[in-house]
């Protein structure tokens, strides 16, 4: 029977499994880090297994989640602010629905909203790690992306955190019973934030 589970169920029920481990919080944060400056997979997809593994644990998760992911943003701040005449041929050609002319729009909207661009970003499927560039190569100011950065993520995943600690074991079973189109919904909100890029005007 175990043998007949798709992949992604038994990703998830291994980790599960971490929650209970010592290093869970280490990979928790890794994933965090690396989502916000370079890394396409959420963070969301290792935070809700390990809420959902440790209920009493769910509120620590998020914090080391929202702390390594405005650390992760400032890195990509780094990229964009010294690396990105060395980095941008790369990001153009491997970050889906972004070129050089999503690019030059999305100066223009940095012109006009500024930090509620990086606040939508961390809160949203729009891919954060965009936003943490471009605020470095456009040379925002670190206060506001800083705190911009550190709200949005941080109510981000701890209402995730806050989810799982209200519904706890009822919301486990009813992922397990319906993981399959929870699956397919949350893959579907990863591709909607490349699109929402794709098709930016």
């Amino acid at each position: 029977m175990e043998k007949n589970k798709n992949p992604l169920r038994r990703i998830y029920d291994w980790t599960l499994s971490l929650a209970e481990r010592r290093l869970s919080g280490l990979w928790l944060g890794l994933l965090s880090f690396a989502e916000a400056s370079f890394f396409p997979i959420p963070p969301d997809v290792l935070l809700l297994p390990l809420c959902l593994g440790n209920l009493k644990k769910a509120f620590y998760f998020a914090l080391i989640c929202s702390v390594a992911s405005v650390l992760g943003g400032l890195a990509g701040y780094a990229i964009g602010a010294f690396a990105w005449d060395i980095m941008a041929p790369w990001f153009f050609q491997y970050v889906p629905g972004f070129t050089e002319e999503k690019f030059a729009r999305l100066k223009e909207w940095y012109a006009q909203w500024g930090w509620p661009l990086v606040f939508l970003a961390g809160f949203s499927p729009i891919p954060y790690k965009i936003f943490t560039i471009a605020s470095g190569v456009l040379g925002m100011a670190l206060a506001p992306f800083i705190l911009a950065s550190a709200v949005s993520r941080s109510a981000r995943f701890f209402l995730v955190a806050a989810l799982v600690a209200k519904f706890g074991e009822p919301m486990k079973q009813k992922i397990d019973r319906h993981f399959n189109l929870i699956a397919l919904v949350f893959g579907a909100l990863l591709v909607g934030g490349f699109l929402a890029l794709k098709f930016l005007r």
